[in-house]
């Protein structure tokens, strides 16, 4: 798959890049990269309109408080895998878990070991709420039996939690070319507890699950929200990332009104993640 990157230069850069960057969010753009004078930012072709980002983001505006510029490129899929694989370095999530590429020596693995090879599949761990979402991972009281993770990426979170217990987790994600990388990354992990499907969030009718991991943006958590707190068991947890701390109170009043109500706010930097219990 092609992505679109977007060279933003933005002056001053506080805090127009983060404005910038959550605009963008909004409009199918899933991977951001910070700049000493911007971000860099990321969306698969087929999924961004740049008439939208031109219309409704700052993008297209220069005041007197701000002045900002771009540049914008295809990336083709072959040659962006090859980026990702040269610029992966080992992910560490506190002293939990080390998440590597094949390529990576004994002496850089700690911990849990979640070995994958680098895709575009949003997931590596370099993201920061893939980082929220593991670190919460382990320090739940304990791992519930039957786990989704929705919109899966490369499998990572999947992954840790059969290696923390999981007992039958499902994993889907909506594009087909992360479900083939997880499917790969379920193999090289050794996991058998791990089924991998195409599609959206209508395949999990009539399933119950103790733990709904969900690391995606604020839009789709809101249009799943109903068919999350149906899926969950009584007491079950709802783990929630992708999203900034400023969408935090949103989502957690929005979460409310489907029984599901907030145990804990965990943050990296200015992404936000939420745990929230089925009552």
């Amino acid at each position: 798959m092609d992505y679109l990157e977007l060279d933003i230069k933005v002056e001053p850069r506080d805090p127009w890049a983060e404005i910038i960057t959550v605009e963008l969010s909004e409009l199918g753009f899933d991977s951001f990269v910070e700049t000493e004078d911007g971000v860099l930012a990321y969306g698969a072709v087929k999924s961004v309109s740049m008439e939208d980002v031109i219309n409704q983001t700052i993008l297209s505006r220069n005041t007197d408080e701000f002045k900002i510029s771009y540049s914008e490129k295809v990336i083709p899929h072959q040659n962006w895998n090859a980026v990702w694989e040269s610029d992966f370095h080992p992910v560490e999530v506190k002293d939990y878990l080390t998440i590597v590429a094949p390529f990576h020596s004994k002496e850089e693995r700690k911990g849990m070991i979640v070995e994958i090879q680098p895709q575009m599949s949003f997931g590596t761990g370099h993201h920061q709420t893939t980082w929220l979402m593991s670190s919460a991972l382990f320090e739940l009281e304990k791992m519930p039996e039957n786990v989704l993770d929705m919109g899966t990426g490369t499998g990572v979170l999947a992954i840790i939690a059969e290696n923390l217990g999981a007992k039958n987790i499902v994993a889907i994600d909506i594009e087909d070319w992360s479900v083939e990388n997880a499917k790969e990354n379920v193999i090289r992990n050794k996991c058998e507890k791990i089924n991998v499907y195409c599609g959206d969030v209508d395949l999990i009718q009539n399933q119950k699950f103790g733990l709904i991991i969900a690391n995606i943006n604020k839009n789709v958590l809101k249009s799943h929200m109903k068919a999350y707190s149906e899926s969950l068991e009584i007491g079950g947890t709802l783990l929630l990332s992708g999203f900034f701390e400023s969408d935090v109170e949103e989502l957690v009043s929005f979460a409310s009104d489907f029984d599901l109500h907030k145990q804990d706010v965990i943050s990296n930097e200015t992404w936000a993640g939420i745990k929230l219990i089925k009552k």
